[in-house]
């Protein structure tokens, strides 16, 4: 296939669909595309893959914000990648596809696409807080993450060292078994090995037959330059191990973006203030001002009217997957003296009057009357 498609659209649902429908409407085309139902059918693969990655995204409320936002670059800007074939859909989404199909006989989720003893581990989610700068730039960091891990000393097999696992007698190593009721064919959870597909005669005296132990482990989180604060940035195989050799689930990193004094951010937009006094904004002037890579100097033209606002084009934040920067606003702040001294007072009544201002009725106060309040 070329283009991808919206999500929305490959769905069939609309922008502000609800969770719920958004499921249903995965179950209805995952059933018609499912490739159990299709064989020899690649453009029906392709379709069902094409469902999968919609829902992947669509169901979860980080992933969706962000391809709201930033369309099929966002998800990926996080680390999502998309699906590579059916059978990593079916190990991704498992319970699921257990519900969706196994059922009903067909051997995609339970049956012959794979074994029902590997299973996928569960994900992890923690916070981190980074500083407004490395927000904009990017970085890299290490973090220690309690999580359990393949255990060392059978290999994650969970049997004890110089024993092996068995296949199931009951299941033949498929973790289900299949009831006939009249037409339809129904699959269960194997009773004797509880789905795994295999039985552990002496579990390892490490794990306790699990394959895994509780470690702190150190992994590595590459933050992309123009996040923001709230984003959700994922560690493909961060989170807990599988069991049975499945792969191992996510780390989910939730982004804290600390503020700056110095600028405000909407989306890849900076704002930011400069003052400057009531002469420099009537003669122009040149003033410095922060930077997102250091400091600036603004030129101000004469005339400049309080609350103007001066973009800079291209000098804000990097736009998420490198489609350019935002721009930097900077408003201007007008300030008016608050004493003046006799001669200056002078030469400012002087000054209205050649303005035409009337300023007789105030000995005091001039400078209300040349801003015309």
């Amino acid at each position: 296939m070329s283009a991808k498609r919206d999500y929305y659209e490959v769905l069939g649902v609309s922008r502000d669909a609800a969770a719920s429908e958004i499921k249903r409407a995965y179950r209805k085309k995952a059933m018609e595309y499912h490739p159990d139902r299709n064989p020899d059918n690649p453009e029906a693969e392709e379709r069902f893959k094409e469902c999968a990655e919609a829902f992947e995204v669509l169901s979860d409320d980080q992933k969706r914000q962000l391809y709201d936002q930033f369309g099929h670059e966002g998800p990926r800007g996080a680390g999502f990648q998309g699906f590579s074939g059916a059978d990593e859909i079916f190990a991704h989404f498992g319970d699921l596809f257990g519900d969706l199909f196994g059922n009903l006989g067909f051997g995609g989720a339970g049956g012959g696409r794979r074994r029902a003893g590997p299973q996928r581990g569960a994900d992890l989610k923690m916070a981190m807080e980074i500083p407004f700068m490395e927000a904009v730039e990017g970085s890299e960091h290490e973090i220690t993450v309690p999580r359990r891990v393949e255990c060392d000393a059978c290999d994650g097999s969970g049997a004890e060292p110089g024993t092996s696992p068995t296949s199931c007698p009951e299941c033949n190593g498929r973790g289900q078994v299949v009831h006939a009721q009249g037409f339809f064919r129904v699959q269960t959870t194997c009773p004797r090995c509880r789905g795994r597909g295999q039985i552990i005669a002496t579990p390892c005296s490490s794990c306790s037959g699990t394959g895994a132990v509780q470690k702190e482990s150190t992994l590595t989180v590459r933050i992309p330059a123009g996040v923001d604060d709230g984003q959700t940035l994922r560690v493909p195989g961060g989170g807990q191990p599988g069991v049975m050799g499945g792969p191992p689930g996510n780390l989910y990193v939730v982004l804290r973006v600390s503020p700056d004094e110095r600028f405000e951010r909407e989306e890849y937009d900076i704002f930011s203030d400069v003052e400057i006094s009531m002469f420099q904004a009537a003669l122009g002037t040149k003033v410095t001002i922060p930077t997102l890579t250091g400091e600036a100097e603004l030129e101000v033209s004469p005339g400049t009217q309080p609350d103007t606002v001066i973009t800079r084009r291209g000098e804000g934040i990097p736009v998420l997957g490198g489609r350019g920067k935002g721009d930097q606003h900077i408003r201007v702040k007008v300030t008016v003296p608050k004493k003046l001294t006799a001669e200056q007072e002078d030469k400012l009544r002087e000054l209205a009057k050649e303005l035409g201002l009337d300023v007789a009725a105030k000995k005091k106060g001039l400078l209300d009357s040349l801003l015309g309040r």
